[in-house]
């Protein structure tokens, strides 16, 4: 597949939506190029939205990380997380009672909210497992890897309660050459071993896209997906996620997806993106 300019791609798109890491920035910092390409979608009237599947941080927060990295100029408005989806809900599918989560506090406090208590599964009490009204997979610190999961496993296998994953990425970059497990990949696990399907959250899912979608038609009546375009540096979500809902997709090679594997993966994988190119910045 011919690798295109970003710029000349976006182009022919009025909205753009961007994942985070990997596609504004990587292990490194900003991706070389980022800021100026943001600056000159934004000097043609591109409209932008961010989403990303980092439940760890609200949009406010996602906007000054951003910013501290050196990408201002994109306000929580035009960020959408996978938290946001997970939120909606919880918020209208559990009513009271507590939410046993593996995760930061911080994601805790966003995406479970008012009206319902957050407790860290390393918290909960086994003997009054009545109490707990749902299970969440938030993100990918904040427990013990061992010995948390294991008790979450034990916890599902007493609960018949609805279980949420905030993110569904399988994998996150730690270094140039190196990636850890992601939430993802600890919820398919919990899966696997109990034969139970749980509730996700994030791309692949279509929530996401249409959140992003209702924020951009505020501005654009009458917008459609044809008009975006998708960009992101995973296949599994990012290009999946796009295609489904039908939108045009670029898989750009700055992050999860390496230049040199790139044709292989999509050939294997069956997962096409419409567009290849370096990064935005190329």
């Amino acid at each position: 597949m011919e690798r295109r300019p970003f710029l000349d791609i976006a182009a022919d798109y009025p909205v753009i939506f961007f994942d985070s890491y990997g596609v504004l920035r990587n292990h490194r910092g900003l991706i070389p190029g980022a800021v100026e390409t943001i600056t000159q979608l934004r000097a043609v009237g591109k409209h932008i939205r961010v989403l990303t599947n980092n439940a760890a941080r609200n949009p406010a927060a996602a906007a000054e990380r951003l910013a501290h990295y050196g990408l201002p100029g994109i306000p929580a408005s035009e960020i959408i997380t996978s938290g946001a989806t997970t939120r909606h809900f919880l918020t209208q599918k559990v009513k009271a009672g507590k939410v046993a989560y593996l995760g930061t506090r911080a994601s805790a406090d966003y995406i479970i909210g008012a009206g319902l208590e957050a407790i860290p599964v390393a918290e909960v009490d086994f003997e009054r497992l009545e109490e707990i009204r749902a299970v969440a997979f938030l993100d990918d610190e904040g427990y013990d890897m061992n010995t948390d999961v294991n008790r979450v496993i034990n916890l599902l296998r007493r609960c018949r309660v609805p279980v949420v994953v905030a993110n569904t990425d399988l994998l996150y970059p730690v270094a140039a050459d190196e990636v850890a497990l992601a939430t993802g990949s600890i919820a398919k696990l919990a899966e696997y071993v109990l034969g139970r399907r749980f509730v996700k959250f994030g791309k692949p899912t279509s929530q996401m896209f249409q959140m992003g979608l209702d924020s951009v038609a505020a501005q654009l009546p009458g917008v459609s997906p044809g008009d975006i375009l998708m960009v992101g540096d995973t296949l599994h979500t990012d290009i999946l996620g796009g295609n489904t809902f039908g939108v045009a997709t670029v898989l750009v090679l700055s992050g999860n997806t390496r230049p040199d594997s790139a044709e292989l993966e999509i050939e294997s994988s069956g997962i096409i993106p419409d567009y290849i190119c370096t990064s935005i910045g190329s």
